[in-house]
């Protein structure tokens, strides 16, 4: 029965990680479509909606991969994470992510270069500040770069794409909100698996 129990447990927190990275999915995608826009209370149903139809479920499967993988990779390296452990430190995580992603819709910099550089250091920022780990670096960097590989595949084949790219056909900042994104997700992982 405590293999039930298990696999009951991990359906569970697939499912959380799964909802949750849709539901980020949606939101983000709100804040990045929504740049200089006046939002009405009858444009937010259908801006909403107005992100592509696979977008949150390839998030939340994502999320849900990741948020699985962290606590897994942690015991495969016999490194049990112990740096801020609480829900409360989880959230400010995903507050924080939501605003390197706010910035990088929001801020104007004279050139993506120094926004790039600005999102890298909030990036790394939010690793230091509720992480810590060197498997969670490593596999924000991994995600960072197979997600932005991903990303470019799709723009490339006409999937959608970016206004003003200016870095392989998406934006340069991409890689750091895929980076912050996979720390927060880990994080929120680490904390269900406990």
């Amino acid at each position: 029965s405590t293999s039930t129990n298990w696999s009951q447990h991990l359906v569970q927190r697939s499912v959380v990680l799964f909802m949750v990275g849709a539901f980020m999915a949606l939101v983000l995608n709100l804040l990045q479509i929504q740049r200089n826009v006046t939002l009405f209370p009858d444009e937010v149903i259908s801006t909403l909606f107005s992100s592509a139809w696979w977008v949150p479920p390839c998030c939340g499967t994502a999320a849900a991969v990741v948020g699985l993988l962290y606590p897994c990779i942690d015991s495969h390296l016999g490194e049990p994470h112990k740096f801020k452990r609480e829900w409360a430190s989880v959230m400010r995580c995903i507050a924080v992510f939501v605003g390197i992603n706010h910035a990088s819709a929001k801020l104007d910099f004279a050139n993506n270069v120094q926004l790039s550089l600005t999102l890298a250091a909030l990036s790394l920022g939010l690793w230091w500040t509720f992480d810590r780990s060197r498997s969670g670096l490593g596999l924000g960097i991994t995600i960072a770069f197979v997600a932005t590989l991903i990303t470019q595949f799709l723009v490339y084949n006409g999937v959608y794409q970016y206004t003003s790219p200016d870095f392989l056909y998406i934006r340069s900042w991409l890689p750091c909100i895929f980076f912050s994104g996979g720390v927060t997700v880990g994080n929120i992982g680490r904390q269900l698996a406990m």
